[in-house]
């Protein structure tokens, strides 16, 4: 999924959820009485939806990954680890995670792997 274009489907969904330019704030609500708050409200719930997509696409390089450590397949686990670099580093620049996060998972992966 390209990082700035949204699927049809999620566009719906955010429409669909918008009924107003309310947005809930668990406990209360808060409504926007600016034009410019109206648009930060509607950027957000798309980065959000991103963000969301970003995340689970990264755990789900990462889970590849421990699978293949926890079979004890070698070969696979690096196959694994060097396709789940690019996409952790990829989340630290977009701003989902923090690089000394990645930088730790990626180091004790990295440990697993050569254990192996």
């Amino acid at each position: 999924m390209d990082d700035h274009a949204l699927t049809r489907d999620a566009v719906a969904r955010i429409r669909r959820a918008r009924i107003t330019t309310a947005v809930s704030f668990g406990v209360g609500f808060s409504m926007a009485n600016h034009k410019s708050a109206e648009k930060r409200i509607r950027q957000t719930e798309r980065r959000t939806e991103v963000n969301r997509a970003r995340m689970s696409r990264i755990r789900s390089f990462v889970k590849k990954v421990e699978g293949a450590i926890e079979s004890g397949d070698k070969s696979a686990a690096a196959e694994a680890f060097k396709s789940a670099q690019p996409e952790l580093m990829r989340g630290v620049s977009k701003g989902v995670l923090h690089k000394n996060t990645v930088s730790r998972k990626l180091s004790r992966m990295s440990a697993a792997i050569k254990a192996l």
